[in-house]
């Protein structure tokens, strides 16, 4: 699953950040007749003539000001936080996870298309019973086929859904009645109802089912989108603005919001300055030079975000030039005593307060603390210098007096740092990093790159480590496709038959006791073996104007309540009373 540079993703949202995964793209189609059926479509669906501004809770509009602009809208390709804040609104999944986001079973999933839900009694296959009143925006009742529908798209390979690993464990869904979708696993797994609610927003087969395949990802649907969710798609001026609007007809009811607008700023200096001048009431990446300048301004609050995330330093255990898993070890990164001993020289606590402040974490594993059962078991490989130098020396390495970096048999222990040229906070680790390792003879050079050029070289195998962000979606069910010995997303080629049992045990336990101390062991692994420098969780403020009333934000998406957002009727302005007409 892929992002732009510097972005954000999970399991289901998951890719790299400074680091775009290049596609070949071989599909052709003829757009016209597409086009004509989607303009038909779009000729049904409910009014946009001005209504009366929002009395109570209800109206007003939100700007939304992010760094990208979405590439698409069509929910199985779309992996970018760009795109999904907007999909999460238009679309609806089955069930939605609960704010606790256990994965273990159905517990804390709320109905969302799905009104109820049936185990057969082996725990082999799910019913869901769908609403019989859910509407496409179009008006067109859904229906089981379209369940049916969707999971076809995002298992088929020439689609290349972004979550097409995360629903593998679903062998096929059949139609019981209109109403009744069936799904069918092919293993017994804690993770199963997670597995056939999250990873799929429910695509309206009617208009999409006619299309081949192979044309999905870029047929005009996704840039003119029909759901089911409490917020419907209104207009798209690329480079500029989307817009969406309350669904006034939605069976569960209307978003509070009359619209959502999104701005596009790739400057986190213009995000700002638009946020001072009133033309964007949010904005989700703050960077921490502009914390205390926005927490100063009366019209804004600061309000605390915890993404699931980490970074790390991922390492290249492989000699350069070769894909994941082929070649040789690499010369320097591809011995666990090296790997071990560049831990040792890092000041992960200081580097992680120099470079976020107080926003700043050292990261504990390659996770979240949300996601690490027991902090308190893990052991930690200390900062401990002398001890690097020392373990270098056991290994073989010798300090050359003439530039006090150390060799082994005529090889420099030395290698390159990637970091994405819109990742300031990578660059500035990089340069951390570097002052750290010379102190213990090692030549740890930086290296700045635009997000293409960091793809291209990790595809080819061309690097030696890379600064990265990474998201995890909840469970940690995508650790398999990042650190397992066949994850498509092990980019370092990391290998360890032991490894790979262990975390298979964990993510197949039912037993919470007994998950809890496998996943300790899953995580203590990754630590000893250090096939990364884990180095921070970034706790990161969300900017918002003050007349606005957000619900919890949720760790994995902050958007997941939109629709239940509401603007002060006693703060509000002259955007806030537009109604539902559209915006100028």
């Amino acid at each position: 699953m892929s992002r732009a540079p510097h972005a954000t993703h999970s399991c289901n949202r998951l890719l790299p950040s400074g680091l775009i995964m290049l596609r070949v793209l071989s599909r052709r189609f003829t757009a016209v007749c597409w086009a004509i059926t989607l303009c038909v479509v779009a000729s049904c669906r409910g009014s946009d003539r001005p209504s009366p501004a929002g009395i109570g809770d209800v109206g007003g509009t939100m700007i939304i000001v992010q760094p990208a602009e979405p590439r698409t809208l069509f929910p199985p390709t779309m992996s970018e936080t760009s795109g999904l804040v907007v999909i999460d609104a238009i679309f609806d999944r089955l069930a939605e996870i609960g704010p606790d986001l256990e994965t273990n079973g159905d517990a804390g999933f709320q109905p969302r298309l799905a009104e109820s839900w049936r185990w057969a009694t082996d725990s082999l296959s799910i019913a869901f019973a769908l609403n019989p009143k859910a509407r496409w925006h179009d008006g067109v009742a859904v229906r089981a086929e379209d369940v049916r529908y969707t999971f076809a798209v995002y298992n088929a390979d020439i689609v290349g859904a972004a979550n097409k690993a995360a629903v593998g464990n679903i062998d096929s869904v059949s139609v019981r009645d209109s109403l009744t979708a069936v799904f069918w696993f092919k293993r017994r797994l804690p993770s199963q109802f997670f597995e056939a609610t999250y990873n799929m927003y429910i695509l309206p087969s009617h208009l999409l089912a006619s299309l081949p395949m192979s044309a999905l990802e870029t047929a005009p649907f996704g840039h003119n989108p029909i759901g089911t969710g409490r917020f419907r798609f209104a207009k798209w001026d690329p480079n500029t603005r989307l817009e969406i609007i309350a669904d006034t007809a939605n069976a569960r009811g209307r978003a509070k919001l009359d619209r959502v607008i999104w701005t596009f700023a790739q400057d986190a200096g213009a995000a700002t300055v638009k946020l001072f001048a009133g033309e964007a009431d949010f904005y989700e990446a703050v960077r921490p030079e502009n914390q205390q300048q926005l927490k100063a301004a009366p019209q804004l609050r600061l309000e605390d975000n915890r993404p699931l995330q980490y970074g790390y330093l991922q390492y290249n255990l492989h000699v350069r030039g070769k894909t994941m898993r082929q070649g040789p070890p690499h010369p320097v990164l591809g011995d666990a005593i090296v790997r071990r001993a560049l831990a040792m020289a890092i000041d992960r606590e200081r580097d992680a307060r120099n470079v976020f402040d107080i926003f700043g974490l050292v990261a504990l594993a390659p996770a979240p603390r949300a996601f690490i059962p027991d902090t308190n078991a893990l052991k930690q490989i200390p900062y401990d210098p002398p001890a690097a130098r020392a373990l270098l020396d056991s290994a073989g390495w010798r300090v050359n007096p003439r530039d006090s970096i150390r060799e082994r048999n005529g090889v420099r222990l030395s290698f390159e740092m990637m970091t994405a040229a819109s990742s300031q906070s990578g660059q500035t680790y990089t340069v951390l990093l570097q002052a750290q390792f010379k102190a213990v003879g090692v030549d740890a050079k930086p290296l700045t790159l635009d997000g293409r050029g960091m793809g291209q070289r990790v595809e080819s195998g061309n690097w030696d480590s890379f600064m990265n962000t990474w998201s995890m979606s909840p469970g940690r069910l995508g650790m398999p496709l990042t650190w397992s010995t066949r994850g498509s997303l092990n980019f370092g080629g990391y290998a360890s038959a032991a490894f790979d049992s262990t975390l298979d045990r964990a993510l197949t336990t039912f037993d919470a006791g007994t998950a809890r101390g496998r996943w300790t062991r899953v995580f203590q692994q990754l630590i000893d073996d250090q096939p990364g420098l884990f180095l921070y969780e970034q706790r990161t403020p969300v900017a918002i104007h003050v007349r606005i009333r957000n619900t919890p934000l949720r760790p994995d998406a902050w958007s997941a309540g939109l629709a239940d957002w509401t603007i002060d009727p006693k703060q509000r302005i002259a955007r806030d009373r537009i109604g539902l007409g559209s915006a100028r």
